[in-house]
């Protein structure tokens, strides 16, 4: 399905460039305001609520603006959280049954883009078909409910401490993190003034980092995307575990004590694994981008895998689907069903510690039976519109490198949702030839964007 504005992740881009400025995000809430209480039935005399959040770039204040303009004409109410985790948003909008959640966040890019994703009333994010209903609202002129249907406005000013406490629900009653050092980097992110308090509260000693949020510094050389700053605390600071979330929390990367970096694979698998020992996993959803040797130790397990597109909201429909509770990305978005309704970077982080503690292991020794094959990730720009899939060279760089590697890795070449970028993967048991081969074919997309 093509579709104009919305990627793999909401509308996102550069502020002040479209589909990032106030007029568009104005007519965008009133698009969505339209569409989403079009598609509910309300009591008799019941208005339309919507939650609106956000994380912590300067920019938002601005978003956060326009879209009350847009759902107020749209006749719909707002209920404004303030900066919070993008899964915090799904919990309130499903626990305070609202028509939908939005958030304002570019989640791990930088300060100067933004972005605005939603969320059904029942908390996960909305299907392919009705951001389609919405980019078919957009073409159509923007309108304005009579003076007295207008949407009205008003702070939840407990909003922070309802997740908070969602979040501790999520860990085990009989278990604490008492004795447990933490260093936890929330990236000058949406999570700053709620994850500390959530590991504290359950008993761990909490080291911050990336908990002076400016407007300008979120995800700047902190949180999961550049997880050796909080490599370099753990060891400086003797931590047992270090934490790392995303700009707007629905990511988690950890690091052991010995400064070992565990992505979302490992971490998933040390989730599914207890699972597994409790005989409550069905099965684990991946994706395109899990590694190899994360399919072959979940096999191990005795239970199946099954890869979904890159995106954790295909990860997500691929659960329904299969009606299983388990899945998540190799950057960090891990989601459990059967504790939330969509990805949860604490609740996640909350869930490993949980099976540790259960099991009596380290990270290291959880994640012991996997071995990883190596793979490379190289980031290529691309212009706009630019059709690499058409160039004969590009085409030839990847046919002689899936032939070189056969039956023992894979070739992935896949645009960024979020980004302008190719991504180039390639993935196998050589660790020389996988570079190489990764390099020779991000070699071959830039002269093809060159020429």
């Amino acid at each position: 399905m093509g579709r104009k504005y919305f990627g793999t992740d909401g509308v996102r881009g550069r502020v002040g460039e479209k589909p990032i400025t106030p007029e568009f995000v104005m007519r965008l809430g009133y698009a969505a305001g339209v569409t989403l209480v079009a598609r509910e039935h309300l009591p008799a005399g019941e208005r339309p609520a919507i939650l609106i959040g956000k994380d912590t770039r300067v920019s938002g204040y601005m978003l956060e603006a326009s879209l009350q303009a847009g759902f107020a004409a749209a006749g719909v109410d707002v209920m404004l959280a303030g900066p919070i985790p993008t899964p915090a948003v799904a919990y309130l909008t499903r626990a305070l049954r609202l028509q939908a959640g939005v958030v304002i966040s570019a989640s791990h890019n930088p300060f100067f883009d933004n972005g605005i994703k939603f969320f059904s009333a029942g908390g996960a994010k909305l299907p392919d078909a009705v951001e389609a209903e919405i980019e078919d609202r957009l073409e159509q002129p923007m309108g304005c409910a009579d003076s007295a249907r207008l949407g009205r406005a008003r702070r939840i000013n407990d909003a922070a401490g309802r997740y908070i406490e969602f979040c501790k629900s999520t860990f085990p009653n009989e278990l604490d993190l008492r004795g447990l050092r933490i260093a936890l980097d929330c990236a000058h992110g949406a999570a700053y003034h709620i994850a500390p308090s959530v590991f504290h509260e359950l008993g761990a000693e909490v080291i911050t980092v990336g908990v002076e949020p400016n407007g300008l510094n979120i995800n700047d050389d902190v949180g999961a995307t550049r997880p050796e700053h909080l490599r370099q605390t753990v060891l400086a600071q003797g931590a047992d575990v270090g934490i790392a979330l995303d700009g707007d929390g629905d990511r988690v990367v950890m690091v052991d004590r010995h400064g070992e970096i565990y992505d979302g694979d490992k971490l998933l698998y040390v989730i599914a694994a207890a699972r597994c020992e409790e005989g409550r996993l069905e099965g684990v959803v991946g994706t395109l981008m899990s590694n190899l040797g994360f399919e072959h130790a979940v096999g191990r397990l005795g239970v199946p895998f099954a890869r979904a597109k890159v995106g954790d909201r295909y990860v997500l429909e691929m659960l329904h689907e299969r009606g299983w509770k388990i899945g998540g990305e190799n950057s960090g978005h891990i989601i459990c069903l059967d504790r939330h309704s969509t990805g949860d970077g604490i609740i996640s982080a909350l869930q490993v510690l949980a099976a540790l503690k259960q099991r009596d292991l380290t990270l290291a020794q959880a994640c012991a039976d996997l071995v990883f094959y190596p793979q490379r990730l190289i980031n290529v720009r691309l212009p706009l519109g630019f059709d690499w899939q058409a160039d004969v060279g590009v085409s030839t760089a990847r046919n002689e490198a899936e032939r070189q590697l056969g039956d023992s890795g894979r070739v992935l070449l896949r645009p960024s949702g979020t980004e302008p970028l190719l991504r180039v993967m390639v993935e196998g048991r050589d660790g020389a030839l996988v570079e190489a081969l990764a390099r020779r074919i991000a070699g071959a997309v830039e002269a093809a964007v060159a020429a």
